[in-house]
């Protein structure tokens, strides 16, 4: 499982945002998102690169842990 720490995550909507454009990319991935840390853990066949571009896209602030 790769993690990413993910700012500007506050939310449910933000959980399901996230969640969203990590599987529309990849609808097999698995996504775990921890608002109270602000970390994001990705099961997926997706790059790490893949899975920040897809973040990045809905607006949040992403890197690799």
């Amino acid at each position: 499982m790769q993690v990413f720490s993910v700012e500007g995550m506050s939310c449910g909507h933000c959980v399901k945002a996230i969640t969203n454009a990590v599987q529309t990319k990849d609808p097999g991935a698995s996504v775990r998102v921890d608002l109270a840390a602000r970390e994001v853990g990705v099961e997926s066949t997706l790059s790490a690169e893949q899975v920040i571009a897809a973040i990045s896209e809905e607006g949040y602030g992403i890197k690799l842990v």
